[in-house]
């Protein structure tokens, strides 16, 4: 098959079991994590090939392709729709490592790598590699991933410190059920520790690196059309799925609004009164602006790796700035959606209160702050630096 007839695949199989995504919403919020079946369906629809490799048996789709799959999963799921992001993005980053630690995670041209980009782990180095130890919170989708992604630091001979990106078993770390959360609660994003873990140097990259996508000793570098920018692509893929969401809590709206009066007054349909239309027709620009300006940096993002180029510092804060402002688009809209949904909303079998409670809690991310990232935007807007060097 071409690339457009495997992409297709993949999102008509998605399509296809968003309704039991959609239906496995509460008890995967009840169980904080999402249910073995959505996992099941989204391998067989082939969603976990999507971000490996063709090398490694993989589909190896480009960044605007996933961050659709993204979206379609978020549409049916929220948690499942963030997982989504995590572990595609995470598994894109896998494709880094050298070329024998990409044949480890890619044994199977189908693995789940999650990721945590803090610093909160040491690596002290040992023959043939080095020993990490340390404690990582938020590590979404590590309840259901092969591989982790730990950021650490290790002292130098000089005394100077580096930031260093370890990728360990999920069988060797300790994962400890601490989600307790009023929103992505079927995140999983659980507390996990390293003791004293032997990770072999080839298992070890350098986030400096990897930012640009310039480590070495593998195979795909230079000009293969995805050594993308890291955070851009990030962020893009967190895009994705606040867009799946709000597209999903419209289907939502829409689905309850036939016969729904409003309470306490004349009005016996509620799509009859102006003020809905305009709620509606608000909610849907604020989605469909949003998906427009993603094709901005998507474009971008894939044009630069196309010619094996990474974007320019100013070109990434632009993403950053964008990405959290199509986000914001999509927060907003399910904003007004839910508000315009009475009080029956806040009930439990009701599936937009959830969509309206994940997209609050997911825009709190600090990739997604919106405030954060139009700062970064707006100093290189005006001549400035971008002030992090996080991008």
């Amino acid at each position: 098959m071409t690339d457009q007839e495997e992409l297709t695949s993949v999102l008509d199989a998605v399509r296809d079991i968003v309704p039991t995504l959609r239906a496995n919403g509460a008890d995967a919020e009840a169980q904080r994590w999402i249910p073995d079946e959505n996992i099941e369906l989204l391998d067989k629809a082939g969603v976990f090939r999507t971000a490996v490799p063709r090398a490694h048996g993989g589909l190896d789709l480009g960044v605007a392709d996933q961050f659709r799959v993204i979206a379609e999963v978020a549409r049916g799921c929220p948690s499942t729709g963030w997982l989504t992001m995590v572990w595609l993005t995470s598994t894109w980053c896998a494709s880094l490592y050298p070329d024998r630690a990409q044949e480890e995670v890619f044994a199977g041209g189908n693995t789940r790598v999650s990721i945590v980009f803090a610093p909160t782990g040491t690596l002290v180095p040992a023959d043939g590699g080095y020993r990490l130890s340390g404690t990582w919170r938020y590590n979404s989708g590590v309840r259901g991933s092969d591989w982790d992604l730990l950021a650490a630091m290790v002292e130098r001979p000089d005394g100077t410190t580096e930031e260093l990106v370890a990728m360990v078993p999920v069988s060797e770390l300790d994962v400890t059920d601490d989600w307790h959360v009023s929103a992505g609660a079927a995140t999983g994003s659980c507390t996990t520790t390293a003791r004293d873990v032997f990770v072999p140097a080839h298992r070890v990259v350098s986030l400096e690196e990897v930012m640009v996508s310039a480590t070495g000793d593998r195979s795909n570098t230079g000009a293969t059309g995805r050594n993308y920018g890291l955070l851009a692509y990030v962020l893009s893929g967190v895009a994705g799925a606040f867009v799946g969401i709000a597209r999903g809590a419209y289907e939502l709206f829409l689905d309850r609004l036939p016969g729904r009066g409003i309470t306490y007054t004349d009005w016996t349909d509620q799509k009859l009164h102006p003020l809905t239309q305009i709620q509606v027709a608000t909610a849907a620009n604020k989605i469909d602006a949003a998906e427009a300006l993603s094709t901005r940096w998507l474009t971008l993002l894939q044009n630069r790796a196309d010619a094996g180029e990474q974007p320019t510092d100013e070109e990434k804060a632009i993403v950053r700035g964008q990405t959290a402002f199509a986000a914001q688009l999509a927060k907003e809209a399910v904003e007004i959606l839910f508000n315009a949904s009475g009080g029956s909303v806040i009930r439990r079998d009701v599936h937009i209160q959830r969509f309206h409670r994940d997209i609050q809690g997911f825009s709190l991310h600090a990739l997604a702050q919106i405030d954060v990232n139009l700062e970064v935007q707006g100093r290189v807007l005006v001549g400035m630096e971008p002030g992090t060097y996080f991008l």
